[in-house]
């Protein structure tokens, strides 16, 4: 996979701001790195929760995370918001790559920027699985 090649707000279809915590502050006074990808997580979930294309107690398929990538450019330090933007790279039969951008509230300019992937699964046996209509469908709003 190659790195996300957005470089401006407009360029991502979808946000969500996430409240960094105190907690989330390492030694060296910034977000701690492993935050970053749960912003990732966090986001790419929240869009498909909020579009209703994930319900983790019923669904069939569900995608999980295989891989991801951050690459760090500016730092966020507690108590900053993190607004993180989302645009579809790649939709597959069974995965999808998610580009995310994390910004600084009135930057236009991301902070990190990097990709998601989520390979479907099938909820009873966790082998591969197409990626359910309403979600092939749904995640096109990313585009």
């Amino acid at each position: 996979m190659s790195r996300a090649k957005y470089s401006k707000r407009s360029e991502f279809k979808w946000f969500i701001d996430l409240q960094s915590r105190w907690e989330d502050n390492d030694a060296y006074g910034h977000i701690n790195n492993v935050v970053y990808y749960s912003w990732f997580d966090t986001a790419v979930n929240r869009f498909l929760v909020d579009n209703g294309l994930l319900n983790y107690k019923d669904d069939e398929a569900y995608g999980i995370v295989i891989e991801s990538k951050c690459t760090f450019l500016k730092e966020f330090t507690y108590p900053e918001v993190a607004q993180v933007g989302l645009k579809l790279q790649r939709i597959g039969n069974s995965s999808i790559t998610y580009d995310i951008g994390l910004f600084h509230i009135g930057d236009d300019e991301p902070a990190a920027i990097g990709y998601l992937v989520h390979v479907y699964v099938g909820a009873a046996d966790r082998l591969s699985s197409s990626i359910p209509v309403h979600v092939r469908k749904g995640v096109s709003l990313l585009q």
